[in-house]
């Protein structure tokens, strides 16, 4: 064995807690996901440091907070200079490897619209920093033209071996469609949605994909991980490895058998729209434009939808989860027919949750509920007693700190994240609260500009402030779990509110970014 651990870090793309079947789900069936809980550690208040893609991501490899690292909404690049803590793991003799979606990088063609900016940026010296020369296009689509693997400059932000997937469902690129056009010289008739499979499904973000399972992204990244892993066997050092699955993030695609693999009606709405007493105005916005049937014209956005819609989505959803743990399955029986599992940890994670269903809103936005803001979370070390749950607070940005103490390495200066490992060990949480920062990048529903926000969720209360709005939203965790009743205003609330705009305040300020070191005194 070597002597410090191997790592498979598993990641999905927009992937609720309780969308597992050791979180409680009563229709999803995780069994491999499941077997990994069985034999770790499953959190049950794990929260996000933000609810976007790129923003969550980018904290989480550099342990700082997304005001801090630069990545502050989708569509701002992790600089090039920012240090990960793969680079530490790297440094410190880590073979180190990604593969699927990293997402440092945008990776759409898509330019961010400037109407709401609020300024007139000056021509000749436009940003508070000079260039640097990067243009941070190892993510674009326009990089993997053509069938051969392009050679992305390694390091890519610590990782030495990189197979690129981005984008969503059947829509990915990269490395993942370079290699699909290569495998048949009809991959562009097969993604064409005019040429999707007949369904009856009303969902606008349903589509029965004609790219057969051994074609689709998540087994391309199966068979990847395998490869890398085989590669392995033998050596003395040891790996870190990223496994990042694009879904079950939407568009709704599930190829083949994982299609109608559940149906809509086995599926209950627990927490319609109707249920929540006081709803924020955002939510009444989204309400208003549901009973007039507007759709967003942004496949992005979230929107509030019909309970069949709903059902579907469920359904869909919990067949690309399923794949996803059938491909975990065949990645783990291949670490252990390798010689590796007894020495390497095992997580699970996703970035971001989905409202499938909250209040009748799907995919994920700028209402801070917990069902995009808490997500699983799965910890399984073969040196730690495993079969355990931790109900304590713990977030996102405090996975690098906790792995490099693990692995007996310091952190770099201006990390912000807190090691966990005591709460591994049945100890005491990291954190009597979490700040989650949640900044959008494009105008929404019930806001007129461009929302941003802080959230801090305690083991009693959740408290989100909005950027140059009045109202807010405060609830009690404890009596209300589902966050039905916005107390922001309730008399009777004032004390708790006070006592949370003072620890948001202190989580703010710790949140100030730590760094450079200075060198001397003033």
């Amino acid at each position: 064995m070597s002597k410090r651990p191997n790592i498979i870090y598993f990641m999905t793309d927009q992937h609720r807690a309780d969308w597992l079947g050791c979180a409680g789900h009563p229709v999803v069936k995780t069994p491999n996901i499941d077997g990994i809980a069985a034999r770790g550690i499953r959190f049950t208040n794990f929260y996000v440091t933000s609810p976007v893609c790129m923003p969550n991501r980018g904290a989480i490899f550099t342990g700082r907070y997304p005001s801090v690292n630069g990545v502050r909404h989708n569509g701002l690049p992790l600089p090039a200079d920012a240090n990960t803590f793969v680079d530490v793991l790297r440094a410190g003799g880590y073979h180190t490897a990604s593969i699927g979606k990293s997402h440092f990088q945008p990776f759409t063609n898509r330019p961010i619209k400037r109407e709401d900016e609020g300024h007139v940026a000056n021509p000749d010296v436009p940003e508070a920093r000079k260039p640097n020369g990067m243009k941070y296009a190892s993510e674009h689509p326009d990089t993997y033209k053509g069938t051969e693997y392009h050679v992305l400059p390694v390091p890519y932000y610590g990782f030495d071996h990189v197979r690129m997937v981005t984008n969503h469902s059947d829509e990915c690129g990269g490395h993942y469609l370079q290699w699909l056009r290569r495998q048949t010289s009809e991959w562009a008739c097969l993604r064409d949605r005019r040429n999707q499979l007949p369904h009856n499904y009303t969902n606008p973000q349903a589509f029965r994909t004609r790219v057969p399972e051994e074609l689709y992204p998540t087994f391309y990244i199966r068979d990847e991980a395998r490869a890398f892993l085989k590669s392995r066997a033998g050596e003395d050092d040891p790996f870190f490895a990223f496994i990042s699955f694009p879904d079950p993030h939407h568009p709704f695609t599930p190829p083949g058998k994982y299609w109608d693999m559940y149906d809509p009606d086995d599926f209950r709405i627990d927490l319609p729209y109707r249920a929540h007493k006081n709803p924020p105005p955002q939510l009444r916005e989204w309400k208003r434009l549901m009973d007039e049937g507007i759709t967003p014209s942004n496949p992005q956005q979230a929107f509030m939808a019909s309970e069949r819609q709903i059902r579907e989505a469920m359904a869909l959803t919990a067949g690309m989860v399923t794949m996803i743990d059938d491909a975990v399955g065949d990645i783990l029986q291949t670490l252990d027919a390798s010689g590796l599992a007894e020495d390497t940890i095992v997580i699970f994670n996703s970035d971001h949750g989905d409202y499938m269903g909250a209040f009748s809103l799907l995919l994920k936005g700028p209402f801070p509920h917990s069902s995009i803001n808490r997500v699983p979370f799965i910890w399984a070390d073969p040196h730690r007693d495993g079969g355990r749950v931790a109900d304590g607070l713990a977030t996102s940005i405090d996975i690098g700190p906790t792995l490099l103490e693990r692995c007996g390495m310091l952190p770099y200066y201006g990390m912000q994240g807190r090691p966990f490992l005591d709460q591994l060990d049945g100890g005491r949480p990291a954190r009597k609260a979490v700040l989650i920062e949640h900044e959008e990048n494009k105008l929404y529903p019930g806001f007129e500009k461009r929302p941003n926000m802080r959230n801090l969720v305690t083991p009693s209360h959740r408290m989100t402030v909005y950027k140059g709005l009045e109202f807010g939203e405060l609830y009690n965790l404890r009596a209300d779990p589902e966050e039905t009743l916005n107390l922001w205003d309730a008399p009777q609330a004032a004390a708790d509110k006070a006592e949370m705009m003072f620890a948001l305040n202190q989580a703010m300020l710790d949140a100030i970014a730590h760094g450079p070191r200075p060198e001397r005194y003033a």
